[in-house]
């Protein structure tokens, strides 16, 4: 190859280069490459985890068609596709990783750390934002698991907090039993949070409880209530159904009906069920939002277009929470034009949303507790079996995340 021939062939190859460089950054810049902008779900659709992430497929799949219908984003249109995580964290982690391979630009995880975590670092490393519907450990957030990572819910220090003053000032309880369930993060630092704030208030925890998921001893939990030297206000447990339900059902057939208060596990309609209008009074939750126009201006709209596709009533708020997450990537996208990771977690990291489970904004992630939602819980109460929306609430003391 003599001079002339080498120099032509550079020549060439750094064109090539700087062509590949600029279709690279335009393409950083643009929303995807065919016709359709494809969201990767990571969601159980079985096990444990159902319950919660089933419903935010269905808020999901509202938020798609309704986008759709309204043009997409830049003329581009949303697919959504969820693979089944199963309610277990490896699978939810090599699920999220098939998505990202078929090409998903963003990944909505499960509703809870434990479960939703491994498919959110999955997508840090992938660059992609990644963001779950519900998750409320302080855990879900950048410190833990990158600075694209986000939930969508308040975390439990806001939740328990909530409701620790709620019951405090608002109800004038002043000691509690604590039952908690050692089954995930969730369960166990929502008690945590709930405790913290209750005894910074000058409330007193007679009784701590833990117990494991499923191999819950009612009778156990009945007889140390029974054996407390004094009669406590009401008791605060943090689990999940179907140990929940079985918890408050043999409690209140024992004949002990102090208030309960918990989380957002509560707004199961199988423990409305379970419970039914004898026993299903004086339990008092935070949770995401409450189904009904007086607590979401908007509902109305969005539970027409909930029935119209599943033939059904909302329910529960789950569903809320996937349209919501839905909602916030496209206007991430939309805002920036852009599906680039970096430049949608800039952008909701640095912009306030008005959703239907709340007005929502995020700290940077650069900050002590990175991605730290700022969003109101719902305060809701059982009332002869039926959820009551009680109020929109702030904590006054809001405990550090620990980690």
């Amino acid at each position: 190859m003599n001079r002339k021939t080498v120099s032509t062939f550079m020549a060439i190859v750094m064109l090539t280069s700087l062509l590949s460089l600029a279709a690279c950054r335009r393409e950083a810049g643009t929303i995807g490459t065919g016709d359709t902008i494809l969201i990767g779900g990571a969601l159980s659709v079985t096990g444990i985890q159902a319950p919660l992430d089933a419903p935010a497929i269905e808020g999901i799949q509202v938020a798609v068609e309704e986008i759709n219908a309204n043009g997409g984003i830049n003329g581009k249109k949303l697919e959504f596709r969820n693979i089944d995580s199963k309610s277990d964290p490896a699978t939810a982690s090599e699920v999220a990783k098939q998505l990202i391979n078929q090409g998903a630009v963003t990944i909505i995880t499960s509703s809870d750390y434990d479960f939703g975590g491994p498919a959110a670092r999955a997508a840090q490393e992938a660059g992609l934002v990644g963001i779950s519907p519900s998750a409320s450990s302080p855990m879900f957030g950048s410190k833990m698991l990158g600075d694209k990572q986000f939930t969508l819910s308040m975390w439990n220090t806001t939740m328990g907090a909530v409701i620790a003053e709620k019951a405090f000032y608002e109800d004038g309880l002043k000691s509690c039993y604590v039952i908690t369930d050692d089954f995930i993060e969730y369960t166990k630092d929502l008690s945590e949070y709930f405790i913290a704030s209750f005894e910074k208030l000058g409330g007193t925890v007679a009784l701590q409880d833990i117990f494991s998921q499923s191999k819950v001893d009612t009778a156990a939990l009945i007889a140390h209530y029974k054996s407390l030297p004094e009669l406590v206000d009401f008791i605060y447990i943090s689990s999940y159904m179907p140990d929940l339900g079985t918890i408050i059902k043999e409690f209140r057939t024992a004949g002990i009906d102090l208030p309960i208060y918990g989380g957002d596990a509560y707004d199961d309609p199988d423990m409305f069920k379970l419970l039914g209008a004898e026993m299903g009074n004086d339990i008092i939750w935070s949770t995401h939002s409450f189904a009904s126009e007086e607590a979401v201006p908007g509902f109305t709209e969005y539970n027409a277009a909930y029935r119209a596709m599943f033939g059904k009533d909302v329910d529960a708020p789950w569903s809320m929470s996937g349209y919501d997450v839905v909602m916030v990537l496209s206007e991430a996208m939309r805002e920036t034009a852009s599906t680039d990771g970096d430049l949608m977690a800039r952008y909701m990291e640095t912009h306030t949303f008005e959703c239907l489970t709340g007005t929502l904004s995020w700290s940077g992630a650069d900050v002590e507790y990175g991605h730290e939602p700022d969003k109101a819980a719902a305060i809701v109460e059982l009332v002869g079996g039926e959820p009551v929306f009680i109020r929109w609430a702030k904590p006054d003391y809001l405990p550090s995340p620990q980690y």
